[in-house]
């Protein structure tokens, strides 16, 4: 198997650290993960080669869409992992694809659905319990503004992780949140949601297009700050009273949108009698960091088999309890059982 893995900030040269925890740790364990195969992957010139991987680097001065545009028919597969942000991973995958090289993950027209999170609620809404969602086009920020009040949530339509997730409650912190998505993000509208009390968490899944196989259920710490949310990391897995219902749910959307394969994370929050979808990621997650510490078999391999394969593992355990620390713009990881 000819395959080919990247990661887009490390492969684009962003030294932000900020930007790059995740990234970079994510790509680190997926080169460890896929020794077996072997893979290559890309790496800019302006960033350090992963260490402790016996996978390729093939090492890049040029963007990655230029690279993929040159170079990915000399393989046979790709595994991207990319922000849906100015479907930047819809992109990329519709470019994979188009070069007719397999992509290990989801189809461009499922990463598409999930790329926008209002496609993704119009879709789920009578399959699964989702946040009552409303799009809302920026000429008619006064106009909704005027009606803010009690808590709702602003976000982008396309955004990654909590960038420019708002909590408001009045007339001027709905304005200065629209002001915060506009500025990072090109679509022509955001995202209005019924603020939800309850625990953030998530589903890890891998996927075979068919049927979806829940891994176990993640913590994430969220911090609010003069309501702006902010991801501080989380604990794998969860207990929760709501566990059965999270993965349920969690599970049912995914299966209910064709082409999600391979590593699927499911955004949820858990309250004390119902879940909530929020949305879903249609790529690899931070908690794959701690999950492949975790399982009793190889997590990216699995990824591999679900998708070229068709093969899901069958029993499988959890042998630790992982808590993921992102701390002065690092990402660790911290043992607690």
């Amino acid at each position: 198997m000819n395959l080919l893995v990247f990661e887009y900030a490390s492969a684009m040269g962003i030294k932000d650290p900020a930007l790059t925890a995740e990234g970079k740790a994510m790509l680190r364990g997926l080169t460890c993960d896929l020794e077996c195969i072997p893979a290559s992957y890309l790496i800019s010139k302006h960033i350090d080669a992963i260490e402790g991987s016996e996978c390729q680097p093939i090492i890049i001065g040029e963007t990655v869409e230029d690279w993929i545009s040159s170079n990915i028919s000399n393989f046979d597969y790709c595994l991207p992992v990319a922000p849906e942000e100015d479907f930047i991973l819809c992109g990329l995958t519709r470019l994979i694809e188009k070069n007719g090289v397999r992509v290990i993950g989801s189809d461009s027209d499922a990463v598409r659905i999930c790329s926008d999170k209002y496609l993704t609620y119009n879709l789920l809404k009578d399959k699964v319990p989702t946040i009552p969602t409303y799009r809302i086009p920026w000429d008619e920020v006064e106009l909704h503004a005027r009606n803010i009040s009690h808590n709702k949530v602003v976000k982008p339509a396309d955004g990654v992780s909590c960038s420019a997730v708002q909590v408001v409650d009045s007339e001027t912190s709905f304005k200065d949140a629209a002001t915060r998505v506009r500025a990072v993000s090109s679509l022509p509208y955001f995202l209005m949601q019924d603020y939800v009390e309850g625990t953030s968490a998530s589903v890890s899944l891998i996927s075979n297009g068919k049927e979806a196989l829940p891994l176990s259920l993640n913590q994430q710490n969220i911090s609010h700050q003069d309501g702006i949310m902010d991801y501080n990391g989380g604990k794998v897995p969860l207990s929760h009273p709501m566990e059965n219902e999270a993965i349920a749910v969690a599970k049912t959307a995914v299966e209910s949108i064709n082409g999600l394969k391979g590593y699927v994370g499911v955004d949820l929050i858990l309250g004390e009698e119902e879940v909530h979808l929020v949305e879903i990621n249609s790529r690899i997650t931070t908690p794959y960091v701690a999950l492949r510490n975790m399982l009793n078999f190889n997590l990216g391999e699995a990824v591999v088999n679900a998708v070229v394969h068709g093969e899901l593992p069958g029993k499988f355990v959890l042998e630790r309890e992982i808590e993921i620390q992102k701390k002065d713009n690092r990402l660790h990881l911290k043992v607690i059982n």
